[in-house]
Parts: structure tokens; sequence; C-alpha cells
């Protein structure tokens, strides 16, 4: 299904007649994404209201309807500044396949400010020409093609996205949806049409009396379903009521926390903690004074502990030369004495005579060249010099090197805890913050008791309804005489068993791939693609649950706002693949609280591949400047409109462009 063009007339802030070109084309080649840009209130979730309504009629769930007549409403959608002569009018035009082939369909609603029959006028056009029969059974048709229990998966908002973030078990819009794309409603429905079937054939079967018996069970059974509404319709007060008093808890609550109330009710804990740092300080402080004690100050001489080095070593090898010397003229001598005795003759050992003693004077001359020395250190000082220039000079400088780190870090401290004890509200100002924030959590809790009992009411209603069902059905089990209808009752039960089967069994299969769908959109929009491995889906009230890859739950507090919403997203989008349909999405206000990460994540990936067609309603923050750009360069935008609202005449125009 593509949406084509969208025609608004005279329709809420849209004055005049407006056509909007929808198709996700460019140059005959694919571009998904169709971008509306406006302010708030400038006409956004007015264009998807209209989408809405062209579909569904009075059966549309708008935004501004409320509790409405169909009638109100429509004439609530009529823009203040129509001409009496005119009429509203709503045109969406779309194409589909049908038997193979693509047909195209033209949705028109018109209607005036006082609605006839309190109904609008519809026309389908099936290419150029009216087709009275498909108008007279839209309803049906249109079920075929987007069912209204499902349109929630494809027309959704932000809020919507918000409220599914925020609440721990999906909305009832949303649960419908889930129980009509897994088609669940269906085996509901016939286990219900089993129960009026057989209470008919017992009516049909039973006397007089006993039909005066049971029409008195019926009336019961009337009044306690009467009775659960209006305790139903009460709880929703009592939830109200609890969601104020949260909100008033929880404003005490950071009141009392900005204005020093918990750091007064912790000042004996912060004054332990500052003498405890306060401890941890001396204690630095002396082992920085053992420090100076030791080698440390020698760090400060170490040039001239180097230079005593070197002299050292120049010393040992003069030392060294002179005993070589000694040792070669002694060498020397007997090396002679020796030749004298092998009658070599004199001119020959003259001459090894004289290169012995060249060498000698050599050495001689490289002694003498030396300076006298004047450190004449013994083996035992020269070690521990080298040690103390190696090893600890170096070790007790990197010591003083921490201490001083540590200090500062134990000042810091000390400052915050000195600011936190400053901050701390008095006695009598934190005895009004006490007393405000208590009367504010009486209340809460008052209004859980009163939810709890309304809870409470809700169920035993419920239960005693299933009884007075369990006695009606059970009534005139005595009185059935013929077997045939005493073979669809017993055969009602197994089939009633059968069809609970196959409702457990069809939840659990399409409830497995669901997680596996939710599970790849929401690792494809995370940016940190190991926080999650695998998210699982309550069968009973499709509760999401998250788990890492050792198998651990995620708690839900783990992960933050953003990734609450693109878990909602995810959610919405798994249910969308699911349904197997291909049909267009419509976003209004898509990215809410996103930080840049995860907007960045929803462009880039979810956007162009949420479906073949997107529809973006979109403030100048959401999709700014950059967001744009990278559609923009990704060839994901077909069209661009700006929704431009006169505040003053209360107008919208739509113009082909976009804020940038």
């Amino acid at each position: 299904m593509i949406f084509l063009e969208l025609v608004l007339q005279n329709f809420g802030p849209y004055s005049g007649k407006q056509t909007i070109n929808l198709r996700p084309t460019l140059t005959n080649q694919p571009h998904p994404i169709i971008l509306f840009g406006g302010m708030n209130g400038g006409g956004k979730t007015t264009l998807l209201d209209a989408i809405r309504l062209a579909l569904y009629g009075h059966r549309a769930q708008c935004s501004t309807r409320g509790n409405l007549s169909y009638s109100d409403f429509l004439s609530q959608c009529v823009n203040r500044n129509t001409p009496p002569t005119e009429k509203t009018r709503i045109e969406l035009a779309f194409q589909h396949i049908q038997d193979d082939q693509f047909v195209e369909y033209r949705i028109v609603r018109t209607w005036e400010k006082n609605p006839k029959d309190g109904k609008d006028n519809l026309g389908i056009l099936d290419g150029e020409w009216p087709d009275s029969y498909l108008a007279n059974t839209w309803d049906e048709y249109i079920e075929n093609l987007l069912p209204l229990g499902i349109s929630n998966l494809f027309l959704f908002d932000g809020e919507q996205v918000k409220e599914l973030a925020e609440l721990e078990i999906p909305p009832p819009l949303v649960v419908d949806a889930i129980q009509s794309l897994l088609g669940l409603e269906l085996a509901e429905r016939l286990a219900a049409d089993l129960d009026i079937l057989v209470t008919r054939k017992k009516k049909q079967l039973n006397k007089t009396a006993e039909l005066t018996n049971l029409e008195e069970l019926e009336q019961k059974l009337y009044q306690q379903k009467a009775d659960l509404e209006a305790a139903t319709a009460n709880l929703g007060e009592l939830q109200k009521k609890l969601k104020k008093a949260q909100q008033k808890q929880q404003k005490a609550m950071r009141k009392f926390i900005s204005e020093g109330g918990k750091i007064a009710a912790e000042r004996s804990q912060l004054e332990e903690e500052f003498k405890n740092v306060e401890l941890e300080v001396a204690k630095t402080r002396e082992e920085m004074v053992e420090l100076a004690a030791g080698s440390l100050p020698l760090m400060l001489i170490s040039p001239l502990l180097e230079q005593a080095s070197s002299q050292a070593d120049v010393e040992i090898l003069r030392h060294e030369a002179e005993i070589a010397l000694d040792a070669f003229q002694e060498r020397d001598e007997r090396l002679f004495d020796y030749l004298n005795k092998l009658s070599i003759p004199t001119s020959k050992i003259s001459k090894i005579k004289e290169f012995l003693n060249q060498e000698n004077l050599t050495l001689e001359e490289d002694i003498n060249e030396a300076d006298e020395p004047w450190l004449l250190a013994d083996d035992e000082a020269l070690t521990l010099l080298e040690n103390l220039l190696r090893h600890e000079i170096e070790f007790s400088l990197e010591n003083a090197r921490k201490s001083l780190n540590s200090l500062k870090d134990l000042d810091l401290e000390i400052n915050v805890l000195e600011k936190q004890l400053a901050t701390a509200a008095s006695p009598e100002a934190y005895k009004i913050l006490e007393t405000s924030l208590q009367e504010a959590q009486t209340e809460l809790a008052r209004a859980q008791v009163a939810c709890e009992n309304g809870e409470q009411t809700c169920k035993k209603l419920d239960n005693a309804i299933n009884q007075t069902k369990k006695e009606l059905f059970n009534y005139t089990d005595e009185a059935i005489e013929r077997n045939n209808i005493q073979h669809i009752i017993n055969s009602s039960t197994k089939v009633k068993q059968t069809l609970q089967l196959f409702k457990e069994k069809l939840t659990l299969k399409k409830l497995n791939k669901l997680e596996v769908e939710v599970t790849e959109c929401f690792r494809y929009l995370l940016h940190k693609s190991d926080l999650v491995h695998r998210v699982a889906i309550d069968t009973d009230n499709f509760a999401l649950s998250l788990y890492d890859n050792q198998g651990q739950v995620v708690p839900k507090h783990r992960i933050s706002a953003g990734e609450k919403q693109l878990l909602a997203i995810s959610f919405l989008w798994g249910l969308a693949r699911v349904s197997g349909r291909r049909l267009p999405v419509t976003i209004d206000t898509p990215l809410g609280r996103l930080d840049s990460s995860h907007r960045q994540n929803l462009v880039e990936r979810y956007f162009p591949a949420a479906s073949h067609q997107v529809i973006l309603l979109s403030t100048d923050t959401e999709i700014g400047k950059a967001e744009v750009e990278n559609l923009r360069n990704a060839e994901a935008i077909a069209h661009e409109y700006l929704l431009e609202s006169d505040s003053k005449l209360n107008q919208t125009n739509v113009k082909k462009s976009y804020f940038w």
C-alpha cells in the first residue's frame, strides 16, 4: 500500500484547498521519506488525524476527538474561516496490489459545519470513476488492507512512543494491536460465541419456571457487569489521583534534597567522613615527613653525586693502569733473561726491548696525563653511591609524587564535604521540609491503598461474574433432554479447550518470532550493540524483558530514557515487520528525548528502513539541519514540506521546503 496524495480543504488550521504529494519517489527512483517540518501547534498532528479520518471515518482514533461524538468532532474540525458556501473536504489517494495488479483509489470525505445526520459524505473513486458499492462496504474493505486494530503500529506519534517507553507493560491500544496482529481476538470471539450458543440452546429446553430463574441469573450477570464497569471507571480516577500524589511526593523529595534536607539528615555521616579524611591527610603528611628524613633531599645534589660517581670511575681506571704497568715491567725483565739464555743476537734483543719500552712508555704517559686521584673512595662507598643514584632516590621521588597526588585528592574531598555540610538546612528549615515530605508520602500511601482497594473490588466483581457465568452455564444441565443439544454443549467445552490451547500455542509461536524481530531492531538501533543480547516478551501481558550475553536480566533502570524510546520504537517496528503487511509508516514527533548518538542511529538506520514509505512529522529541534542533510545525502527524501503557521489567523499553509 502506498499513499499517493493528501488533499485538505478547510480542515483544522488548513484554510482553503491544499494538495500534498506523498509519492515516495523522486525522478522515478524510490526515496521512502516524505518529510514535514512544523513548529508545535503548527498542524503536524492534524495531518496524521486527517489520514486516520480518511481511512476509518467515525472509527478513527484521532488525537483531538476525546469523548466527542462523531458529529461534534466533525464540526470541531471545520476551519473557522470557511465560507458558508464551502464544505470541509479530505481526500486520500493510495495505491495497492489487488489480483496481482496495481489499483488506485481515492477516498473523499466531505461535510459541513453542522453535518447532516451527524455524518460525513463518503465517496470512493476507482481511478476517475465513483464506486458506490465500495463506498457502502468501505469499513470491511479497509479492514483487509490496514485493520484498525493494528493501525497504531503504522500511524503513531511521539507521545505513544513515550508512553510505551515509560510503562512496564504496553498500553491498551498497543495490547489490542498485538492481539489483533497475533489473531488472538478470533479465538476469544469464538469462545464467547460458543457461550452464547450454549446459553440459547439451554433456554430452548428450559421449562417456564426454569426459564424465569435463568433470566434472574442473566439479570444478575448484567448488574454485575454494570457494577464492574463503574468500579473500573472509579479505579481509573483513583489511578489518576495516585499519579498526582506520586508527582507531588517526587516534587517534595526533590525540594527536600535540593534545599539540604537530605544532607541535614545525613550530617552525622558526613561529619564522620570528614574526620576520616582529615586523619588520612595527617597520615599522608607523616609519610611525606618520613620521606624528607630519608634519601629524598639528596635529589637536590644529584648532579654532584653523579660527578662523584664519574670521578670514581676515572680513578678506578688509573689504578688499574698502574697495576698493569707494574705487571708488564716485571714480565719484560723475565722475558729478557729468557732471551739471553736462548743465545739470540743482541741486535734483535735490543729491538724487542725497544718495542716493549715504547709500549710501557705510552701506558705511563696515559697514567701521567690523568689527574691525581682525590676522591679515593673504597668499593663499599662506591656501591652505596651507585645504589643511591639508581634506586633509592628514584623510589623516594615516586613515593613523594604519589603522596602529593593523594594529598590533592584528599583536599578536594574535604572541600566537597565542607560544601555539603555548609548547604545542610537549619533545624527549623529541615523540620519544615521533613513535614512537607512526610505529608506527601502519607498522601501517596493513602492513594496507593485506595488504588489497591479499587483493584480488589474489580477483582472480586470479576470473580463474581465468572461464578455467575459458571452457574448460568451449568444451570440447565439436568433439564436438557435431547441428545443433540447435550452433544452441542459437551462439544462446546472441548472446542473451548482446543481454542485455548490453540491460542496459547499461537501466542508462543508468534511471540517467539516477534522477540527475534524486536531484538534485531533494537540491537540495530543501539550504538552499544553489546548492551542487550535478547529481548523477551511476556505471554500474559506482553511486557518486555532485556537479557545480556550471559543470560542475565538487564534491569530497565540501567538503560537511559533515550534507549527506552529506542526499545519502544523497536517494539513497534518489530510488530510491523511481523505483520507481513507492506504498509506506509507515519510518525509524528519522532525523536523525543533522544541524545545525539541515538538520534543519529534513528535517522540513519530506522527512518530509511522502517517501510517503503515513511511520513515524518517533525519540529526543527528533532530533525535538525545535520539530520536532514544526512537524509538528503543518503537519497532517502522524496519530498520536503514546511507547515507555515500564522498564529494571528490560526492558519497553516503547506510550503515545498524545509526549515533549512
